[in-house]
């Protein structure tokens, strides 16, 4: 079995096994979470699939199975599964455990607000680097999404991901190289920042900000049309 798919078995294995814990019952949502985790990850793999191409990153063979689709590993398909759904676990546990660990809504809308403007300077100063504007205009879009969803799920989320982080900081730590002698996953660090906490680039935390934003928006949306 390739290192990446150990990550990603790992990473997933306990939230899978605790979706049925009684008082969380987060199985119920799967009719409205995997329809949400598979439309967010078809846009994020295409732009993968893009990037992979043109050597903006890449995947170390020696750390994957044989089997690719599109020039991608089959356990990079998956980590748009596998990591989505563990995240978005740990966010309805949050939810589910700690009902007031949310932001007033007054905050969560200014902080929305000095983002946006932050990432859209960052966009305007790194036009010649491909993965940076990418996200950034991408966040600029999921965060104005977010400010005018009346849902209000960012306030929640600006606090759940700060949980959600540390998980993520072992998962893309491990893909990019801060446990192996080589990383399962290498960027071309001219076509970002080059800031980087440990390995990982930042714009890695922007971008996996943005794809659970996304999904777990478009999973209340979802509820809210059923319900």
């Amino acid at each position: 079995m390739s290192l990446y798919a150990i990550i990603l078995i790992v990473s997933i294995s306990i939230p899978f096994l605790l979706s049925f814990d009684k008082k969380l019952q987060f199985y119920k949502q799967w009719k409205y979470l995997l329809p949400s985790i598979i439309i967010i990850a078809l846009f994020y793999i295409v732009g993968d699939i893009y990037f992979t191409k043109i050597g903006v990153w890449g995947f170390n063979r020696e750390y994957l199975s044989s089997v690719f689709l599109f020039k991608l590993p089959i356990e990079e398909w998956l980590f748009f599964i596998a990591i989505p759904y563990a995240s978005i676990f740990l966010h309805d546990v949050l939810h589910v455990y700690f009902p007031n660990f949310t932001l007033p809504t007054n905050v969560s809308r200014r902080l929305s607000i000095f983002f946006f403007v932050i990432a859209f300077l960052v966009l305007l100063l790194n036009l010649d680097k491909a993965y940076t504007v990418y996200i950034m205009a991408i966040f600029l879009v999921v965060i104005a999404v977010s400010y005018f969803d009346k849902s209000n799920t960012i306030s929640r989320f600006y606090c759940t991901f700060l949980v959600i982080l540390i998980p993520f900081v072992l998962v893309n730590g491990a893909l990019t190289g801060a446990f192996t002698t080589d990383p399962v996953v290498w960027y071309d660090h001219t076509e970002n920042l080059n800031l980087r906490f440990i390995t990982i680039p930042v714009e890695d935390f922007v971008y996996g900000f943005t794809m659970l934003l996304a999904a777990i928006m478009l999973r209340n949306r979802f509820k809210n049309v059923e319900g």
